[in-house]
């Protein structure tokens, strides 16, 4: 009885995780539905409004992901600079006086760019960039990356006015979130693990100090330290994201019949949505939401691991942490384990432009898995 094919495993495993990412992204219409039917109907627009544009985000994700699935990894690798420059003019155009037309101050931040017929947020560009830039660059070092002047010292002085420029709008997540992912993609690569800890201790101040620069910051690190103290404007998100946890027990309260949504938990639809499916879904869903990025995860670490080439190991690798971490911290927060941040649940929670940078760097790993599949390597370049 003769076995599978060579490369057949290899290409089961790439269709899976985009199978996962497709279940999420579903799942999702139906949680931002169910999170904002509500708020919608308050603004004025049918309570459809919002998934409906979530459901126009998934359609067009799922169409980017299938198209960049059939297009070789390797073509990031050649416009890895462009890109870089790209989402720093993006980044720089909220930041910039007299840009409100464009881009407009929303809950005290600049982050997006109006376009009229659609709104992006340059900052998410951003993530998937710093991923496809560092894996080039320390594919280009070799091991020279072991060297902090020569390998790790050219990353941090490229990728700090991307990240300086997010912190302006201000987006301090997503500012040390691309340091992350760079130090991840670096890791990988083989960077030594003392100067990780040396920028570690070089860091903890300077974050320190941005902290305690921005009052809302500072209260909410405060609140973690000391959660339930008292019912302030500072504690209030993290403890209504309990409260509706909490009230979803193991089959939830049903579909649509959360009460936290009901102006209890601001942002449910989004930087909170964990919190809505733990209510309505129950453990029930929050579990089967953990179990399908955990999935997600574990077949792109494998497809990283088994990639043609170490461009594509390091890709992979990056754009499963990008995946795999937003998730992590976004749950984290509405469990109270880590402090309150604004970053969003990937493929579900409401934001196309987040959405849709999910689906390409999902197109891209499942690229990366077929080659290996179909057994094309770069020669020189492992």
């Amino acid at each position: 009885m003769s076995g599978p094919a060579p490369g057949e495993p290899a290409l089961w495993e790439a269709r899976l995780v985009g199978v996962v990412a497709a279940a999420l992204s579903v799942f999702g219409i139906a949680a931002v539905y169910g999170a904002s039917s509500i708020a919608a109907v308050q603004a004025g627009h049918s309570g459809y409004t919002f998934a409906l544009r979530q459901l126009g985000g998934v359609i067009v994700g799922l169409i980017l992901l299938i198209v960049v699935a059939r297009v070789d990894y390797h073509i990031w690798q050649r416009f890895a600079w462009p890109l870089l420059g790209i989402s720093v003019l993006l980044v720089l155009i909220p930041v910039l006086p007299g840009m409100g037309g464009l881009a407009p101050q929303i809950n005290g931040s600049r982050r997006w760019i109006n376009l009229g017929f659609a709104t992006i947020q340059p900052s998410e560009i951003a993530k998937f960039t710093v991923v496809v830039w560092t894996a080039m660059l320390a594919t280009k070092k070799g091991d020279t990356i072991r060297e902090f002047k020569r390998g790790v010292l050219p990353f941090l002085v490229a990728l700090a006015p991307l990240a300086l420029l997010i912190l302006i709008e201000p987006d301090f997540s997503t500012a040390a979130l691309l340091f992350l992912l760079a130090g991840i993609v670096l890791f990988t690569a083989g960077a030594r693990i003392g100067h990780f800890l040396l920028l570690g201790i070089i860091a903890v101040p300077l974050g320190w100090r941005e902290m305690v620069s921005a009052q809302y910051r500072l209260a909410r690190v405060l609140t973690f330290l000391s959660p339930g103290a008292d019912l302030s404007e500072a504690n209030w998100q993290i403890t209504q994201s309990m409260i509706g946890i909490g009230a979803g027990g193991l089959f939830g309260v049903g579909f649509g019949q959360g009460l936290q949504k009901l102006g209890y938990l601001p942002y449910a639809y989004s930087d909170f949505l964990f919190s809505t499916i733990g209510e309505e879904w129950g453990f029930i869903g929050t579990a089967t939401i953990i179990l399908l990025f955990a999935m997600y995860v574990g077949i792109g670490f494998r497809i990283a691991r088994t990639a043609p080439d170490k461009f594509g190991m390091l890709l992979a690798t990056g754009l499963t942490a990008l995946i795999g971490v937003t998730a992590f911290i976004h749950i984290a927060v509405t469990l109270a384990i880590v402090p309150t941040t604004g970053l969003t649940l990937p493929f579900m929670s409401y934001g196309r432009s987040s959405l849709l940078i999910s689906l390409l760097a999902t197109g891209v790993i499942i690229n990366i898995g077929a080659q290996r599949a179909g057994g094309r390597a770069r020669e020189g370049d492992r």
